[in-house]
């Protein structure tokens, strides 16, 4: 019988393709069943992490393209924003899947956008990219007209007065309700293991451990709430850091006038 500790030696970097091999087949312990789903849980990190990060740029262009005054500008984002919030998440994944499928016969330059490392993580991009536009996009509607009148004041016009002015406005707005899009993004990594794109090594995320663990044992109560536990950690987290975030962009107003963070799960998208 393997201790705890050197369980998780064994399995701790599994998912990456380092330590032991072949999975347990029996004789299922706690100490397995957590340390298994937790290795999962870096490529549930990896697709959230890299998406959001790639995505919040994106994100910005777009809510700037959409509040544009020119044609040019406006009418692809608006359409952009529209598909990918107007189809759900899980086809997406599918659509994208097949879609690189194809090209990868005729191209062989789209033969890596097939694996979840890096299809997956595109589809979580432009989606959370479209989402988070449109929460963007009504901040900017928001930024009150004194703020930007002050800015023209002062002979601030373009960047200076994106940067300076429109921009850090924006984000005040805005962040409560960014909050929620990238914890929603967080838990949207689990679709992954649902959609066509296989794993690096067929290696696998955290529910890919735990429905491991569930059909070997025919108990569903155990690797699923320790899937969930993950995720509320993980949850907790983001919390913790976007709310020193949002403390940093209002820290020039009272605390008693900071606007608090408010999670408020997405049942529905």
């Amino acid at each position: 019988m393997k201790t705890c500790a050197q369980t998780i030696s064994d399995y701790a970097f599994r998912s990456l393709g380092y330590g032991e091999r072949l999975l347990p087949r029996s004789d299922f312990t706690l100490c397995e069943q957590f340390t298994l789903i937790g290795s999962g849980m870096i490529w549930n990190i990896y697709f959230g992490v890299i998406a959001l990060c790639t995505g919040f740029f994106f994100a910005v262009a777009l809510a700037m393209g959409k509040n544009s005054d020119k044609w040019l500008y406006r009418r692809p984002s608006e359409v952009f924003i529209f598909i990918f919030r107007g189809s759900p998440l899980f086809i997406q994944f599918f659509f994208a899947y097949f879609f690189f499928l194809s090209m990868k016969k005729s191209y062989a330059l789209f033969d890596p956008l097939t694996a979840a490392w890096l299809g997956a993580v595109i589809v979580l991009f432009c989606n959370t990219a479209a989402y988070s536009a449109e929460i963007f996009f009504g901040a900017l509607r928001s930024i009150p007209k004194g703020d930007i009148e002050a800015a023209d004041a002062y002979g601030m016009t373009g960047w200076p007065r994106f940067r300076r002015i429109v921009f850090p406005t924006m984000m005040r707005l805005a962040w409560p309700a960014y909050t929620n899009e990238a914890i929603f993004l967080f838990h949207a990594t689990a679709l992954v293991f649902f959609s066509a794109f296989p794993a690096r090594g067929q290696k696998g995320d955290a529910l890919y451990y735990a429905s491991y663990f569930a059909d070997k044992t025919f108990n569903p109560f155990v690797p699923y709430p320790i899937l969930a536990f993950y995720f509320i950690l993980l949850t907790l987290v983001i919390i913790w850091l976007f709310g020193i975030m949002n403390r940093r962009l209002n820290r020039h107003l009272p605390q008693s006038a900071t606007p608090k963070l408010r999670v408020r799960p997405n049942l529905i998208r």
